[in-house]
């Protein structure tokens, strides 16, 4: 990345890629943001939870004006290729650029949020960038549980203004988001040894792989196919003509995440191999037809299998694709306030296989806090057609608009000015932490910006490297103007 423009940028990110920060497992990167900030005479403080804070003081000529905090949060994604060999607690990232993107090899790439923390620490070493007092929050496992946000106490911000840096999207600015919350299932069951009697049984492996995926917020309204639901939707075509026993399933892995890949082991009667392969056959014509123009390097599999030893009990096997068939994914509503706004969704995020029980994940969102229960609700009613418990996490709120702010004009501007092009100003429908800050520092008035990124959240996940510029520029343009 050492030829790559804004230099400062890329030479931080460049160090960021080669620190393992899976969610929940930020150790490393937050010893590096100490170590970092102590190797450029930086004031630092970390916290129990591990979030780091920086703060420099305002520029000459800067004094006195309200302070700002520019936020990022320190943990990635980590999503890879079935084939790719990665481990993301020891491997840095593999990064190549493709032209005018950056992007990793067979995995995420961390420009989500890492990015972020990069501008963040590029504007706080500079000694050109003017500003007002600084301070730059780095938080933990904003991807599974916007911990760092829940848990940073009150006191510790000094600003009165804060730019999160969260946003993935070229020309705009975010002053809202949505609320949202997990929910988590489980069927428990004992498996019933498989024994054949009278007709002899065909085992075969159904495989839904080369999705896209992405965000479960930002991608959840582009038609884009749920491994989970493609396959569960196979198996219920299956259980409906024949016997069927359910040996394995899994698909899907993280919460925010639309599910890429997914895989069934099954057995129906040996008299019935070939009826399965023509409706195998039918049904990939199905599924190419509805979303091919979206998904175009879909792939459907179906091969025989080993005899498999155990198998669901066929009652519970048939409640659980019942409930996986019935429970919702994706949009369930648009804004009525913001046009092209989606208000209300959830994501059918894993399926997977444990020691005695299959554990299901869903995340939903809504702008609207009594739409996130309503949709929490339903998935919980459809969950527990087949599962034993089903739980909610705590949830974290939205964050209202303000039209108002100013913050949000003096960015606009600052947009305007430097590309001679108005930004647009927008909620997002994705999970920002602003929410969980405004509870805390009700003053607070916030913005979010960030440069383009597409495929986040999967291994397709790209970087503009010329978005990245003009984003950095535009940050310390606005910086200076405050």
């Amino acid at each position: 990345m050492n030829n790559l423009e804004p230099k400062e940028v890329f030479a931080i990110f460049d160090e960021i890629r080669k620190v393992p920060r899976p969610s929940k497992h930020e150790e490393k990167i937050s010893q590096w943001l100490v170590d970092f900030a102590a190797q450029h005479g930086i004031e630092c403080v970390r916290d129990e939870a591990m979030n780091v804070i920086m703060r420099k003081p305002a520029t000459p000529g800067m004094e006195g004006k309200p302070g700002v905090i520019l936020q990022a949060h320190m943990d990635m994604v980590c999503e890879k290729d079935s084939h790719v060999e990665h481990d993301f607690m020891t491997d840095p990232i593999d990064t190549y650029v493709d032209g005018e993107w950056l992007k990793a090899r067979g995995t995420t790439l961390g420009g989500d949020d890492g990015i972020g923390v990069a501008m963040a620490l590029a504007v706080i070493t500079s000694n050109s960038v003017q500003h007002p007092d600084l301070e730059c929050l780095f938080t933990v496992d904003e991807e599974t549980g916007l911990t760092g946000a829940f848990k940073l106490q009150d006191g510790y911000l000094k600003g009165r203004q804060l730019i999160n840096l969260d946003s993935e999207d070229d020309g705009q600015i975010f002053i809202g988001c949505a609320g949202g919350i997990d929910t988590l299932a489980k069927m428990h069951y004992k498996g019933e040894r498989l024994m054949v009697k009278g007709e002899e049984l065909f085992a075969a492996r159904v495989r839904v792989s080369g999705l896209m995926g992405g965000h479960s917020g930002d991608d959840i309204n582009k038609g884009r196919g749920n491994a989970n639901k493609i396959i569960v939707r196979f198996l219920f075509e299956v259980m409906k003509r024949t016997p069927m026993q359910l040996a394995a399933i899994n698909g899907g892995n993280l919460r925010n995440a639309i599910a890429r890949e997914a895989e069934a082991v099954f057995c129906v009667p040996m008299a019935w191999k070939e009826e399965l392969r023509i409706l195998f056959n039918h049904y990939v014509a199905d599924i190419e037809a509805e979303i091919k123009d979206v998904e175009k390097d879909i792939r459907l599999e179906l091969e025989s299998t080993d005899m498999p030893d155990v198998v669901i009990p066929e009652d519970k096997a048939k409640r659980l694709i019942q409930a996986l068939y019935a429970c919702p994914h994706g949009m369930i509503a648009m804004s009525k306030d913001m046009p092209g706004l989606v208000e209300t969704s959830t994501n059918l995020a894993s399926i997977k296989m444990k020691d005695g029980y299959v554990e299901i994940n869903t995340s939903q969102r809504s702008s609207v806090e009594s739409q996130k229960h309503h949709i929490k609700n339903m998935v919980e009613c459809a969950l527990a057609l087949a599962c034993d418990e089903v739980t909610h996490g705590d949830g974290y709120p939205g964050w209202k608009p303000n039209v108002h702010s100013p913050l949000m004009e003096v960015t606009r501007r600052a947009y305007k000015d430097l590309t001679g092009k108005e930004p647009e100003v927008l909620a997002i429908h994705a999970g920002l932490e602003c929410g969980l800050f405004l509870e805390k520092y009700p003053y607070l008035d916030m913005v979010s910006i960030g440069p383009q990124m597409y495929g986040v959240h999967s291994p397709q996940e790209r970087l503009s490297i010329p978005g990245t510029k003009r984003c950095y520029d535009w940050l310390c343009r606005v910086l200076a103007t405050l």
